[in-house]
């Protein structure tokens, strides 16, 4: 029977499977240089780098399913950045306040006869105009840090969103319902 190995080192993305009863046997994650290239929009962004971490675990693991999957924050044509510092989070909560912006999410499946499927899932998130006070108090309580466009939805940060048009999971990190599809059209049993 094969494995489910998820090729992300997000806790996040590892108890939104476990969420809906899916629980990899491994988790790995793909070390991979997520450099964005020159003029690379968002959208193909998150594609090629969901499928490049994809790639890598899977000449690992030929036999097994493995499930990979990249968030993007951008406004317009802008990605944010993944937020590495309190300065990162406060700059990236500044340009999307009072905005509406776009959480891309792609996930990328691995069957164990080497079919792959990748699926790239936008969702609308629209925050709130928010004060310095705010922004500074978020910044600092650290929930921001390593997460795309500097803020996490499923935490302090959910009190920021006015409106949210498309798949929260996604916004999350793991579009649910398309990556339960991606398996089973693949032929992937839970069990």
């Amino acid at each position: 029977m094969p494995k489910l190995i998820l090729a992300s080192a997000s806790p996040r993305r590892k108890s939104l499977l476990e969420q809906v009863g899916i629980i990899p046997s491994l988790i790995e994650a793909a070390d991979i240089d997520e450099t964005p290239l020159k003029n690379e929009l968002p959208r193909q962004y998150a594609k090629r780098i969901c499928e490049a971490k994809a790639n890598k675990i899977s000449q690992k693991y030929k036999d097994d399913f493995v499930i990979s999957a990249d968030t993007v924050v951008s406004c317009g044509r802008r990605i944010l950045p993944k937020a590495e510092s309190d300065e990162q989070v406060s700059k990236c909560l500044s340009v999307l306040s009072g905005r509406q912006h776009t959480v891309i999410t792609s996930v990328c499946v691995v069957s164990s006869d080497g079919t792959k499927s990748v699926k790239v899932v936008e969702t609308k998130v629209r925050m709130k105009k928010l004060s310095d006070i705010q922004i500074k108090g978020y910044a600092q309580d650290g929930e921001g840090v390593g997460k795309a466009g500097g803020y996490a939805i499923q935490g302090r940060a959910g009190g920021f969103v006015k409106s949210l048009n498309g798949s929260y999971s996604s916004v999350v990190g793991l579009p649910l319902c398309e990556t339960i599809a991606m398996l089973e059209g693949l032929g992937w049993k839970n069990g």
